[in-house]
């Protein structure tokens, strides 16, 4: 082993929006903030953290498309996909209309592919 996962990172054009979204989403708390558009949530010191920084001219993938790749995604699993699709939407997430019984696909505030998996 060279290293431990230490944090995935989302570009993105509103640190503050994205981070919130997730914070809710995942029932994460905030770690770190900067004056330069970095942010950090997470759920305990000693494992993985996802951070979000700010990016002039972001421009979110176009997914399902290949033109702007979806770059990364978050697959979270959840007890019950009908209730937490009504959660996301809630939160400001954008449904794709597609996934089968066991996942359905969404996109963050700022673009970024996530699923919702049961099974």
């Amino acid at each position: 082993m060279i290293g431990k996962w230490h944090a995935t990172v989302f570009d993105c054009s509103n640190t503050d929006q994205l981070a919130s979204f997730d914070e809710d989403l995942l029932g994460m708390i905030r770690v770190q903030h900067d004056d330069n558009g970095w942010i950090t949530i997470g759920d305990a010191p000693d494992r993985p953290a996802l951070a979000f920084q700010q990016v002039e001219g972001y421009t979110p993938p176009s997914w399902p498309g290949q033109d702007i790749p979806q770059q990364v995604h978050l697959d979270i699993r959840v007890d019950d996909l009908d209730v937490a699709e009504q959660q996301v939407l809630a939160l400001g997430a954008t449904s794709m209309d597609s996934g089968t019984g066991t996942f359905r696909v969404f996109l963050d505030p700022a673009g970024h592919p996530f699923c919702l998996v049961s099974w």
